[in-house]
């Protein structure tokens, strides 16, 4: 498995716009939690590498979403199993790759859902997640103006990929975030 500098550096050769570092980077600490959360903590580092590269091709190719990346990767030497997780988290939309592993139903759920609660945290005067409570997550996720850009049907999807209750999924993801943001 290559390194994390050297995954970073790759996600850094094809996004220039700090939005989508920074969006690699929470998804990856959001999977590398929930790979001990959920038992997988001997595979934290495989979840997290795949929740950083997720979106390599969004920026450079985003017609070619999760389907670029195949070449990408492969071109890096990047494992096949990797590959499969980062095209899985674009099923039905820009990919026909199915999510199969918890971790890349996780991967699905949890990618919208971190820029929900990035821009939930953006409008609290703390600007932070720290002090968010679910209440206050629940009513943005309601509210289909905020952050329209973020999809409540693929977040949606991805709980019941899981067998989990929307709620579980919201309040879990926040977890992760409060464990590693501001």
């Amino acid at each position: 498995m290559i390194s994390r500098e050297e995954a970073l550096d790759f996600l850094k050769e094809y996004n220039k716009e700090p939005f989508h570092i920074l969006h690699g980077e929470t998804v990856e600490g959001v999977m590398r939690w929930y790979a001990k959360e959920l038992g997988y903590g001997d595979e934290a580092d495989f979840w997290a590498l795949v929740g950083l590269l997720h979106d390599i091709d969004f920026e450079m190719y985003p017609e070619e979403h999760c389907v670029k990346c195949v070449e990408i990767l492969k071109s890096k030497g990047i494992d096949d199993a990797v590959i499969h997780g980062v095209c899985s988290h674009g099923c039905g939309r820009c990919s026909d790759v199915e999510p199969a592993h918890q971790m890349e139903k996780v991967l699905y759920a949890a990618d919208e859902l971190t820029g929900l609660i990035g821009a939930a945290a953006l409008m609290r005067p703390s600007k932070s997640v720290q002090d968010m409570e679910l209440k206050s997550l629940k009513k943005k996720f309601k509210d289909k103006k905020f952050a329209a850009g973020c999809s409540r049907e693929v977040i949606s999807e991805g709980a019941e990929m899981l067998g989990w209750e929307i709620d579980e999924l919201l309040e879990k993801t926040l977890e992760a975030m409060k464990s590693f943001c501001d």
